[in-house]
């Protein structure tokens, strides 16, 4: 019987360290970064260095230390595509803003071309909260000129359990100096590029709450899309969760077997031509939230009832 109590209570404290893990952050000011760590082992990075065009979690990791997503152009990997610079990490934006394209703005565009796109400067950390793992930051969608024309407070909620690394991603923009119109466009918004085995090429498997799979996910409106496969010598699935308060729920997936993975809130006909046009005014001094989460599995492919389980935000 003693033994029998000894074995519940260390199955009891396992699962209140599974349920519980430590969150921690380190600033590298030096580096431009912050670390998120989970259980002292590294998680992943916001990066807002000068050099980059929006900022990103980069890398991003299992809990079993597997990379998900891609290196180029940050750490190029051997055998890796450099096509599309601009899909490095985990990032959030949109195509096109009053005009400008936000999506596609990388250090590969020529100077002659800039004043197309728009570019999301980093402000400041607002706040690192570790014991509800919450990292806020500040930043503003600008122009060519530097002009303003979004103000973003990004809230991340970073946690963990056993085979399992989830985050959250909050973004209230407010438009500053005068209204802002976002049109249809298929280029957004929240999106990762993944490691090249997680590509169709390779063992990524894309599907949907619908029931559909590969490539047919594409356009499809569906509250999530996992992709599972092999990477780095195990089982992998990284499922995207739109927020069911999110303008146009569910949104349209922009996940492409070359390792794009995304979710489009503001699509409309661009992936289905028999949707109804989407041109969403945001009114100066207003603002609009998007979010979205991100659920990251390893060791056996992940279930529906699991990912109806991490439907709650």
């Amino acid at each position: 019987m003693k033994q029998l109590i000894l074995f519940l209570l260390i199955l009891v404290n396992i699962s209140l360290v599974a349920q519980n893990a430590t969150v921690r952050f380190i600033e590298v000011p030096a580096k431009q970064k912050v670390d998120v760590f989970i259980n002292n082992t590294p998680f992943t990075a916001f990066l807002y260095a000068d050099s980059l065009k929006k900022q990103i979690l980069f890398p991003i990791y299992t809990a079993s230390g597997k990379t998900i997503t891609r290196g180029f152009p940050i750490n190029p990997q051997p055998d890796e595509q450099t096509d599309h610079p601009h899909q490095v990490g985990l990032w959030f934006n949109f195509g096109d803003v009053e005009g400008l394209d936000f999506w596609n703005n990388s250090n590969a565009i020529p100077e002659s071309a800039q004043c197309k796109y728009g570019t999301i400067r980093f402000k400041g950390i607002v706040e690192k909260d570790e014991a509800n793992g919450r990292l806020v930051a500040q930043s503003e969608w600008v122009d060519c000129n530097n002009t303003a024309l979004l103000e973003e407070k990004t809230t991340f909620i970073f946690s963990g359990r056993t085979q399992y690394r989830i985050i959250i991603r909050k973004s209230v923009l407010t438009a500053v100096n005068h209204d802002i119109l976002f049109t249809e466009n298929k280029e957004g918004m929240f999106g990762l590029r993944m490691a090249k085995e997680l590509e169709e090429t390779g063992t990524g498997v894309y599907t949907n709450m619908l029931g559909n799979k590969g490539g047919d996910v594409w356009g499809k409106r569906s509250p999530w899309v996992a992709l599972s496969g092999q990477n780095e010598g195990g089982e992998v699935s990284v499922v995207i969760i739109d927020h069911p308060q999110n303008l146009n729920y569910p949104g349209w997936s922009h996940a492409r077997g070359y390792g794009l993975f995304a979710t489009n809130s503001l699509g409309g006909r661009e992936f289905d031509k028999n949707t109804d046009e989407v041109k969403f005014v945001l009114h100066k001094g207003e603002n609009v939230t998007f979010q979205y989460k991100l659920v990251i599995k390893n060791g056996n492919p992940i279930s529906e009832k699991e990912i109806t389980d991490e439907m709650s935000f």
